[in-house]
């Protein structure tokens, strides 16, 4: 009788040990997944984010995209900073949002950057009705494109949404920050 008992504490010990091993694991993997998928600038993103009522981890999930954070980075193609803003988009927006003074090097300022940014992705939602793959689409290949594809019967079956993106660079962008999106919208809310 002393022997059945012993074994069945053995085997209560170790389900227990088990449970405690899954349990630090997974959080272990979700303070992993916040070194993997950090938000810097996060007072500036919640700021811009609410102006804009957009959502704080779509836009870090475009920052994580673009530039991984970086404030420097610039592209081969001249788009600048944190969101990646092209120079003809940021005088576009330094004109409407009235920003005094405004320089092409200004869209090294991450408040600057993260404002035109939010403000541009607004822009998009107001011409793609809220839908979100197109608004990607947009920021990384251009409104023109994804209204010349919308139009196309190739690229869309009822001209509102794509089912297929034709740029192979686009179609990556935008799978990678649904995948972002979704992740931060996981691991911070």
């Amino acid at each position: 009788m002393a022997v059945l008992n012993l074994r069945k504490y053995r085997r209560l010990i170790i389900v227990m040990l088990v449970v405690m091993v899954l349990g630090v694991a997974a959080n272990s993997t979700h303070w992993l997944l916040r070194i993997l998928y950090p938000i810097h600038y996060r007072q500036l993103i919640e700021k811009y984010s609410a102006e804009y009522n957009l959502d704080p981890y779509l836009v870090a999930a475009i920052i994580r995209t673009e530039s991984r954070f970086n404030e420097k980075a610039r592209s081969r193609k001249d788009a600048k900073g944190l969101m990646q803003i092209a120079p003809i988009t940021g005088a576009w927006a330094a004109k409407d949002l009235s920003l005094e003074n405004y320089s092409e090097e200004m869209l090294y300022v991450p408040e600057i950057n993260i404002r035109i940014g939010c403000w541009y992705i607004d822009k998009l939602r107001t011409e793609f009705n809220g839908r979100l793959q197109l608004m990607l689409a947009a920021y990384n290949g251009g409104s023109g494109n994804v209204n010349k594809w919308l139009k196309d019967p190739k690229y869309s079956a009822d001209g509102v949404t794509l089912k297929e993106i034709p740029f192979g660079e686009t179609k990556l962008y935008v799978e990678k920050v649904l995948k972002s999106y979704k992740i931060y919208s996981i691991i911070y809310r």
